[in-house]
């Protein structure tokens, strides 16, 4: 049974398929993911790495050069600090921000593993492949939308 997506019914656990081969660069595929699909997706999954780890090491760059410019508390009133706006304020933002996105980088690392393992596509939650369309627009997703919107998947 698929529930809706309001709905607060359980999932029923399909069993993951096994992996059909295996090519030389360590793509495993199955009847639902094709070799062609895996290796447009582990692409798109190199690139979104790398742009999350410049995006976290820029944060974390500017993080700390608010913490080496001034001194913490004080309030800068400029034409970038808007009124009143702090540095402590600013420093933290980006450290949350880093945060995310090396959270981001762990999916990624994740969904990788999972193209390896042949495992990549299909539900944590209860192992059904999860539409190409939502692995093309969020390619490091595990669980299918009506389980996200439900609460079942991971948050």
């Amino acid at each position: 049974m698929t529930p809706s997506l309001l709905s607060n019914a359980q999932f029923e656990r399909f069993e993951i398929p096994p992996p059909r081969g295996n090519t030389k660069d360590g793509i495993s595929y199955t009847k639902d993911f094709d070799v062609k699909f895996l290796k447009v997706q582990r692409e798109e999954l190199l690139a979104r790495r790398q742009a999350e780890l410049a995006r976290a090491t820029r944060l974390e760059d500017e993080a700390t050069s608010i913490i080496e410019d001034g001194e913490m508390g004080d309030v800068q009133f400029d034409d970038e600090g808007g009124e009143g706006d702090t540095m402590v304020v600013q420093r933290d933002l980006d450290r949350v921000l880093s945060t995310q996105a090396r959270q981001t980088i762990l999916d990624i690392d994740a969904a990788l593993a999972r193209i390896e393992l042949g495992t990549y596509g299909y539900s944590v939650i209860s192992g059904m492949p999860i539409p190409r369309e939502r692995l093309e627009a969020i390619p490091e997703t595990t669980v299918l939308a009506a389980e996200k919107v439900s609460g079942v998947g991971p948050r």
